[in-house]
């Protein structure tokens, strides 16, 4: 196990293969998905750009991480996060809706289970686009349900009650991303009669099941392009062979789940951040002011390059973090709550300076400057907060410490 903070990458660039992809999904999102912006991000909350998400299934941005066995591409997390900061600089929306969908394939990798990969996870290997999602949040339950012993404290989590060789879900989900649009879920719910933390258990279930009702889509702030769905579940019946690491296992699978996620999570805001800090570079390039272009004067140039260190750091501590969740099992947790949180700090932080620089222009959506802040304070809402973050640090940072 690597000692919290000493993991460093082994490359000195990305191996040719990630290269090679990150140089189609950079053109693809530059010449396909940039024309698209400013209409994904005006549509109507409910709106699903079906026929761009085609583009991408065909580009394989709905099966990097999976095996070549199950029909996947075999990219690795490594892969996926490249991809996805490419994506999101130009359209943080779009690119969670292919993040959303790694996250709902990653129970499944991590299980080992032969039977439940092989029934689910060729899906995604087809001519027709097939998306999946993560069901974790409710009303009164979400993150919360990352911590074990706060896990029996939260409220209201859906529950599953054992009937023969199937079990039965009662309940609700709120905010899931994709769920209006994927092929099936991954589910946690409580195990009625099972104490505390224990009950939490991870169940596959495909969304045109009995009793699985779509509700209304949260009308967001930013990520326009992706879907986030209020999902019903009324006596649905899952065979217990859906069960994902067992019954009980629910809050070492979501927690590992979310160790696998984070560095793809943390390279959409490292995407937001770029894309924000190109679009101050152009126009910084192009404005004239005294005579020379605006990053002609010292101040301004100051600006510009912190704004680029911490692209460049929030980079190097993704890449760090998706190596070592390609390479150590089970995934290490403090390198990518490091990379999200530092991630998502910065995105904030370099869209604030972007949109100074750019003054009244920023603040007005025809130059999109202002899609990617609010995009970038999105970002700390999902696959934990930094306060969840904090914790998974400092828990990190003592782990060896028996003592303590």
């Amino acid at each position: 196990m690597t000692v919290p903070g000493t993991a460093v990458p082994t490359f000195t660039s990305l191996p040719p293969h990630v290269e090679e992809l990150r140089d189609r999904v950079r053109a693809f999102a530059q010449e396909r998905l940039r024309p698209a912006v400013r209409r994904l991000d005006q549509a109507d909350a409910a709106d699903f750009d079906w026929e761009l998400v085609t583009e991408g299934h065909q580009l394989g941005l709905t099966r990097l991480v999976i095996s070549r066995q199950h029909g996947g591409l075999g990219y690795g997390e490594l892969g996926v996060a490249v991809a996805l900061e490419e994506l999101a600089a130009v359209d943080a929306g779009y690119a969670l809706v292919f993040g959303a969908t790694m996250l709902g394939q990653a129970p499944l990798l991590l299980s080992g289970d032969p039977a439940l990969q092989a029934r689910f996870l060729p899906l995604f290997a087809g001519d027709e686009p097939v998306l999946a999602c993560n069901a974790i949040t409710e009303d009164q339950a979400g993150c919360d349900l990352l911590i074990p012993e706060n896990a029996v404290h939260a409220r209201d989590v859906m529950r599953a009650r054992r009937d023969g060789d199937h079990y039965v879900l009662d309940g609700a989900k709120k905010f899931i991303t994709n769920g209006k649009v994927a092929r099936y879920a991954t589910v946690f719910a409580a195990v009625e009669g099972t104490p505390g933390a224990s009950a939490l258990t991870c169940f596959v279930v495909p969304l045109d099941s009995p009793g699985v009702e779509l509700g209304a889509v949260a009308d967001k702030m930013g990520y326009r392009a992706c879907l986030g769905t209020e999902m019903a579940f009324t006596g649905v019946r899952v065979p217990a062979e859906n069960v994902i690491g067992g019954e009980g296992g629910g809050v070492f699978v979501n927690v590992q789940q979310m160790n696998m996620a984070r560095a793809a999570v943390a390279a959409i805001s490292t995407g937001v951040a770029r894309g924000a800090l190109e679009l101050a570079r152009q126009w910084c390039g192009e404005r004239v002011q005294g005579g020379v272009p605006l990053y002609r004067h010292q101040f301004t140039a100051r600006k510009l390059a912190e704004m680029s260190m911490k692209v460049d750091a929030a980079r190097l501590l993704y890449l760090r973090a998706a190596q070592l969740a390609d390479t150590e099992i089970p995934a290490p947790a403090y390198e990518p709550a490091v990379a999200k949180l530092f991630a998502d700090r910065i995105a904030i932080e370099v869209a604030e300076e972007a949109m100074s620089l750019m003054g009244a222009r920023g603040y007005v959506r025809d130059w999109v400057m202002e899609k990617y802040l609010r995009e970038a304070l999105g970002a700390r809402i999902y696959e934990g907060t930094p306060e969840v973050l904090a914790l998974a640090i400092t828990e990190s940072l003592y782990a060896d410490d028996d003592d303590l």
